[in-house]
């Protein structure tokens, strides 16, 4: 078995659409914002790195209507997009308007250089950079030696 790319039910299916084409610079594999399912990858890429559905459409296939659609929750999951340069892309975003949980900081035990936003349904999103490693603590060097 192997994952093959991470779906995400929403509400917001056509504002979700445009985010992720024209603000993240996704390419649409499949679907368009009219749609209630698309696809998108990479430059380059043949296969999906990630899909959005029409929640509604899933909670009906599923019978889970009956359950509630919305609760104030503690974030379950989260999309990683790595970037060269974190900085620079918080910039770019910001000019159009995106906002940010939590704007760019190192993360010196982690390893990287990240920021925090969230698409139009919500989701949360981490924009990820790698940190050099003698930017790391010495208990993440010592811990990657393991690794090597």
């Amino acid at each position: 078995m192997r994952i093959d790319h991470v779906r995400l039910l929403v509400v917001n299916f056509a504002e979700c659409f445009r985010f992720y084409r024209d603000v993240i610079g996704m390419k649409v594999l499949w679907g368009d914002e009219n749609d209630s399912y698309a696809s998108f990858v990479e430059d380059g890429q043949k296969t999906p790195n990630l899909a959005i559905h029409n929640r509604q459409l899933m909670t009906d296939a599923l019978g889970t209507g009956n359950l509630p659609s919305e609760a104030a929750v503690q974030d379950r999951h989260m999309l990683i997009i790595g970037v060269e340069d974190v900085d620079a892309t918080v910039a770019r975003l910001q000019a159009m308007g995106v906002s940010f949980v939590l704007g760019p900081q190192d993360y010196p035990g982690w390893g990287y250089r990240g920021a925090f936003l969230r698409d139009p349904d919500g989701n949360l999103i981490e924009l990820s950079g790698a940190l050099a490693p003698e930017k790391w603590t010495e208990g993440l060097r010592e811990a990657a030696k393991k690794y090597e």
